[in-house]
């Protein structure tokens, strides 16, 4: 089982941190423009994990996902950490985003990834949050450490039930490969920019289970410039110093150029499915249950 999700929230950031630019804007609905046509092309559906001020400020985003017979999942509702927030912080934001989105988009919103994989052995409480709020489906573990969220210790990169408190989700984690003997991911981000595509086709047909993540800058080849001290320290809160910002400027444009053409690759050589698809095809009653 081969699951596909896109993170959205292009628009929404570069309008609320980075002055709206119409030059950014225009490369974002190219390559918005591309991923649909190209999904279109091979009949597929994936899951658009949205930001919900993606569906105040940029509904025809949301409606086109739903258009084009794919899930939205929520996102956040302004891109902000699971760990910058505290509980009744984080359950304004989720209700907040899927009012929005559902709102736009005329459908009930399952499914929901934190920004960053953002929910970590320190905010376990996020669970029972999302349960409250009705979602039912959780892609946001990422099973081992990563520079911004991360779940050290997490024992399965499979599908599983995860609980907290009594009250628990079904969840997808991000899958992970073994190199130089260290375990790392994959599927999505830089890590699929960075590591030989003979890597990622190998470690697909070895598993039963993948799940692929994407951005549209990702998917952009032109690269991006490195932030501003304030730039940077307003979008991530923490400092801006200068090892961080190389560090994300490296991070963010490395191997960009070949990904579009990467991703079009993958299509071609696995199927794929949305969130909502793999539901049905995940027998929920023997996978293992994790108390977080």
């Amino acid at each position: 089982m081969n699951i596909l999700t896109f993170d959205i929230e292009e628009w929404y950031i570069e309008k609320a941190f980075r002055g709206g630019r119409a030059s950014k804007y225009k490369q974002f609905d190219e390559a918005f423009n591309r991923v649909i046509d190209l999904l279109a092309e091979h009949g597929i559906r994936a899951t658009f994990f949205c930001v919900g001020q993606l569906a105040v400020e940029f509904p025809d985003i949301v409606k086109r996902v739903v258009a084009e017979g794919h899930e939205v999942g929520c996102h956040s509702n302004v891109h902000t950490w699971v760990d910058k927030m505290d509980e009744k912080g984080f359950r304004n934001d989720t209700l907040n985003a899927l009012k929005a989105l559902e709102d736009v988009s005329g459908k009930k919103v399952n499914s929901y990834r934190a920004p960053a994989f953002s929910i970590t052995p320190n905010n376990k409480w996020a669970v029972e949050v999302l349960a409250e709020c009705g979602i039912e489906n959780d892609a946001s573990i990422f099973p081992t450490c990563r520079d911004f969220g991360g779940y050290k210790g997490f024992p399965q990169d499979t599908p599983c039930i995860i609980e907290h408190n009594g009250l628990s989700l079904k969840e997808y984690p991000v899958c992970l490969t073994t190199v130089l003997g260290k375990a790392v991911a994959f599927s999505g981000g830089g890590y699929f920019r960075i590591l030989p595509y003979w890597k990622v086709s190998r470690t697909i047909k070895n598993r039963d289970y993948n799940i692929f993540y994407f951005h549209l800058a990702d998917l952009i080849t032109e690269k991006r410039t490195m932030m501003s001290k304030t730039e940077y320290e307003e979008y991530f809160m923490e400092p801006g110093t200068i090892k961080n910002r190389v560090m994300r400027y490296i991070k963010s444009n490395v191997g960009k150029g070949d990904a579009f053409v990467r991703l079009k690759m993958l299509l071609n050589e696995s199927r794929f499915v949305c969130i909502q698809e793999a539901d049905s095809m995940v027998c929920w009653d023997s996978v293992k249950t994790i108390i977080l």
